[in-house]
């Protein structure tokens, strides 16, 4: 009788624990990573931590139309070295302008940028390397501009890399501005970089429209040809979307001061700052090129997106400083 009952009790409790595995519910799956060319440590714990504060609802949750997220482009999104992309079209596009009118030699910077010069063209003033790089647009439309740059993209390589300048696109970032857009962000680009250029691929490149890219620009005329109305590069500056034009410019076309600013030089400090001194919570990210075995290693000393003040100042305010080298598991969206 006892054994019996023993039995029967354990057949039960069995028959209970087979019940309760067929019918208790699965685990859920962990979530997946939204950053998943990021290394764990303090940078992508920053990031994801801040998404998730003004994200849920609290006291520091932050409506989705103030969710403002803005990038710059050159050293940022992609490679700036060995020296700005737009520059290297620039030096292309002036080459085959002067084989056709050799009077352009007479321009300061064009002969040395013609002839590729390198000792001419160190000693060509700011003001000069910047007219140059505009000057290939002068007198076109904003389709036929597009329309050479865009060509220039097809062919153009990079001289270390021998890829097309377009897949020089970080695959960490790419990561970070879909993941921004999935907590509600809008992504912008704010660049030094002239606005229709940068058009051409940043769509395609990045997922980000033309009317979210901002940029430095000529001025333009309006004007009737063949019977349609077209926009007209002219010969003189519009805006240099560089510094303190950062901000000015993120008012003038956002109308919202951004929460999340991400820059890698001395010309987003301003950007940074701007962001910093907003009311709501906020966050200042600085890429650091310290990684010269996979792209490149430079920061104060360099001509090309020199990084120092900004870097001495991420150090007293806390902004998040990202090591290229230790904090992305991979660098290009596609491998060199």
């Amino acid at each position: 009788m006892f054994l019996s009952t023993r039995r029967a009790v354990l057949a039960g409790c069995m028959s209970l624990g087979l019940l309760a595995t067929t019918t208790a519910s699965p685990a859920a799956p962990p979530a997946a990573d939204p950053l998943p060319s990021w290394n764990a440590g303090p940078a992508k714990a920053a990031i994801t931590t801040y998404v998730a504060r003004v994200t849920a609802q609290g006291p520091e949750f932050v409506p989705p139309p103030e969710r403002i997220a803005v990038f710059d482009n050159d050293g940022t999104l992609w490679a700036e070295q060995p020296i700005y992309f737009q520059f290297a079209f620039a030096m292309e596009r002036i080459g085959q302008m002067v084989a056709k009118d050799p009077t352009l030699r007479q321009k300061p910077a064009f002969g040395a940028i013609a002839d590729r010069d390198q000792a001419a063209m160190a000693k060509l003033s700011e003001k000069d390397l910047i007219e140059a790089v505009f000057a290939v647009q002068v007198g076109l439309t904003t389709a036929e501009y597009q329309a050479v740059a865009r060509a220039w993209f097809d062919q153009a390589r990079h001289p270390r890399f021998h890829m097309p300048y377009a897949a020089l696109t970080y695959q960490p970032q790419l990561e970070l501005l879909t993941y921004l857009r999935g907590a509600g962000f809008k992504t912008y680009i704010v660049s030094g970089g002239e606005v229709q250029f940068m058009r051409v691929f940043a769509e395609q490149a990045y997922g980000v429209p033309p009317e979210q890219v901002i940029g430095s620009s000529l001025t333009s005329k309006f004007e009737i040809r063949d019977g349609k109305g077209v926009l007209v590069s002219q010969p003189a500056l519009g805006s240099m979307d560089d510094g303190a034009g950062k901000p000015s410019n993120i008012d003038l076309h956002i109308g919202r001061a951004p929460l999340v600013a991400v820059g890698n030089s001395d010309g987003d400090l301003q950007m940074l700052q701007y962001s910093a001194s907003s009311t709501r919570p906020s966050l200042q990210i600085l890429v650091h090129h310290d990684d010269a075995a996979r792209e490149y290693a430079y920061d104060r000393q360099s001509k090309i997106g020199k990084l120092d003040k900004a870097l001495d100042e991420a150090g007293v305010r806390g902004w998040t400083v990202v090591s290229m080298k230790s904090d992305w598991k991979t660098v290009f969206a596609s491998k060199p």
